[in-house]
């Protein structure tokens, strides 16, 4: 009875679909992978955070109600330009990576502070309005129009936390030293590649709303 009143009955159908989604790498996995490589957990546990804040910010919005911003299509485009913007930014900065020899022995004074780790994660998420499509998406055709508010909360909930949860087993395993060790001759090669694959995503945001 108590399991009913917080999840509803498709509730393992969704959880299986939004872990799925999360295992195929986006701009955010990009990001993350970008930052671990370079600064480890502590340089990037926070960008994971803010990656979450912004994901759990759309389910909050699918919840209340998503489609009338969906449906003004100046809105939805200025987001979407910025977004491409700021993914093009953050790929030009990675592509300049260059090769150190001593980059491993001299992370920790490089380390971002965890506003700017927490606002590059943040944007990443908001400036991205197809996850609340995606969340939109997610909740109306597996859960239906039946669900209840508190059951949208509870599923909102466990998708935020399974985004943060996600993100940092993957900078945890890419901050691993015996990870970075067999790393440390590529690195820069990593954070330019992530850097491309950025800026790729930012140029099929710019491809899509040009068509």
């Amino acid at each position: 009875m108590l399991y009913s009143t917080f999840f509803p009955e498709a509730f393992p159908a969704l959880a299986l679909a939004h872990f799925v989604a999360l295992l195929s790498p986006g701009q955010d996995f990009f990001l993350i992978i970008g930052h671990s490589i370079r600064h480890r957990l502590k340089g990037s546990r926070f960008i994971c955070l803010g990656i979450a804040l912004g994901n759990a910010i759309y389910i909050a919005i699918a919840i209340l109600g998503w489609t009338r911003i969906r449906d003004n299509n100046s809105l939805f485009m200025i987001i979407s330009m910025l977004g491409a913007a700021y993914l093009f930014w953050i790929g030009i900065h990675l592509l300049k990576s260059q090769k150190n020899e001593d980059r491993l022995e001299i992370q920790e004074t490089l380390t971002p502070s965890a506003f700017k780790q927490l606002t590059l994660g943040l944007n990443s998420a908001l400036l991205n309005p197809k996850n609340a499509l995606f969340y939109m998406s997610l909740m109306v055709v597996i859960l239906g129009n039946s669900i209840t508010i508190t059951q949208q909360i509870t599923c909102g909930v466990w998708m935020s936390l399974a985004v943060l949860l996600w993100d940092l087993l993957v900078a945890s395993v890419i901050g691993l030293h015996q990870v970075q060790m067999r790393l440390s001759q590529s690195v820069h090669l990593i954070e330019r590649g992530a850097g491309m694959v950025l800026i790729f995503f930012g140029m099929a945001l710019f491809v899509d709303y040009l068509r």
